[in-house]
């Protein structure tokens, strides 16, 4: 891997240039409104694989936005490492929230970032870590250093479900045929840290709709004898949880894996500082379900929160109006064992048991998928921790994400193969969120790990 990572170093502003260049795509699957530009990524995804030294690169066509394939096939009898990533992104709203402008890339450094950080939205989440992949492919060929088979798989739909990379990948399980999946989506501990996420938890995502009246009224005629809409749904998710956080939908926990003592001890054993914690949130103390620590509530036990509410009159001055209609967007988090679309059926029938008769209500469930984990005696993890390890010069350590990566779980059932997480975010990355931004550390780091991890997985598998 020598020539490799002299090759790596002497192209940094190379790979900047090139994140920066998908960065300013405004690739936003949610929204009809970016559609173009959602195309505009994959053919600018697809000629950067075709830069990197991929062959039959193409473009597939789906019911949704596009999936970019690629691959270098050097010996059919070595090992396949199968790369997946997305290059669509989160909306950027709301842009008056941000420094700069979030298609146009930045970069700053500060007291965390002193070798800087790109901002733009999809630097960490998933533009600028999918890339390191292509990045060191791309090293790995031009110095004659890659070990085994490679593909890649780049999707246009992950933040919005994955809705049609299901039915890909079952109409294509013969090119997609790999012996590992390798996914950086995730994040490690800190720059000083290392480590790997073995844990996903599942998502069941919901969107509820409160009906009353068959239109907006005048709140001073009506109001009082009408029942509002907004204020029903006030109360309906206030009742989601008890006293002690603990989820109220019957049946909820009926599946949760337990963790055991000594899971619960291990999981503990990462660094974490809650003081600091808090004072990087600004907040004064930490909420969650009673009788679990804070790792605990966003690594092993399932969440409901909502994500979104609006209804009624939200401009400028006042309007008083009673509203027809109230909306809300809820997201549960799930963990082994949990059955999404279980889980959503019993929300929507604890929820609607909720209402009164003066209103209606609607559930339409959006996207989900289950929780998955990766045994950390595979070969596949202890070639991973090796490659961070070599790089890091530390010792990593396993971590259990709150986060949701439903392709996971898909991967494993369609394709029958494991997958590693190997991401080089941080937490404070800002994903989703006003002013996101990806390390140039991590992104350095993350094209020179990468490489070691294909050499200690052909070195174990063979």
């Amino acid at each position: 891997m020598k020539n490799t990572q002299t090759y790596i170093q002497e192209h940094h502003d190379d790979f900047l240039e090139d994140m920066k260049m998908l960065l300013r795509i405004p690739s936003v699957s949610a929204d009809p409104h970016f559609k173009k530009d959602v195309v505009d990524a994959a053919k600018a995804t697809a000629q950067l694989l075709k830069g990197a030294g991929l062959r039959k690169v193409k473009i597939h066509k789906t019911k949704g936005h596009p999936i970019v394939y690629g691959e270098r096939i050097i010996d059919k009898k070595q090992p396949t490492v199968l790369i997946y990533g997305h290059y669509d992104v989160q909306p950027a709203d709301p842009v008056e929230l941000w420094d700069t402008p979030p298609f146009e890339p930045v970069v700053k450094t500060t007291k965390k970032h002193p070798m800087g950080a790109v901002y733009a939205r999809g630097a960490a989440d998933d533009k600028g870590q999918f890339l390191m992949h292509v990045e060191a492919v791309k090293a790995m060929i031009a110095t004659n250093e890659l070990p085994c088979n490679v593909k890649f798989m780049i999707e246009g739909e992950e933040e919005v479900g994955s809705i049609h990379l299901g039915d890909f990948c079952k109409a294509n399980k013969k090119m997609l045929a790999c012996d590992v999946i390798l996914i950086s989506d995730t994040s490690i501990i800190s720059n000083k840290t290392p480590s790997i996420t073995v844990g996903l938890r599942g998502l069941s995502y919901v969107e509820v709709e409160v009906t009353g009246p068959n239109r907006d009224l005048h709140s001073g005629v009506y109001g009082g004898a009408v029942a509002n809409p907004i204020n029903i749904l006030a109360k309906m998710i206030a009742q989601l949880h008890d006293e002690d956080n603990h989820i109220t939908i019957p049946g909820f926990y009926d599946d949760v894996k337990v963790f055991s003592q000594k899971e619960r001890d291990e999981l503990n054993k990462a660094p974490f500082s809650e003081a600091k914690y808090k004072r990087d949130l600004g907040i004064r103390e930490v909420y969650g379900e009673k009788g679990y620590t804070t790792i605990e509530r966003t690594g092993i036990r399932p969440t409901l929160d909502v994500n979104g509410i609006w209804g009624g009159y939200i401009g400028e001055g006042a309007k008083t109006v009673l509203p027809s209609k109230a909306y809300a967007k809820i997201s549960m988090r799930l963990i082994p064992n949990q059955d999404p679309k279980k889980i959503t059926r019993l929300f929507a029938k604890y929820f609607k048991s909720l209402a009164p008769k003066a209103v209606k209500v609607k559930v339409t469930p959006h996207h989900g998928g289950s929780a998955s984990v990766t045994p950390i005696d595979s070969i596949e993890y202890l070639a991973a921790a090796k490659a961070l390890q070599t790089t890091f010069k530390k010792d990593v350590i396993p971590q259990m994400s709150g986060g949701s990566i439903p392709i996971v779980a898909l991967f494993s059932k369609v394709l029958k193969v494991n997958t590693v997480l190997m991401g080089f975010g941080l937490d404070s990355d800002a994903i989703h969120s006003p002013n996101e931004h990806y390390g140039l550390f991590n992104f350095y780091k993350g094209i020179e790990t990468i490489p070691y991890f294909f050499a200690n997985y052909v070195e174990m598998k063979n």
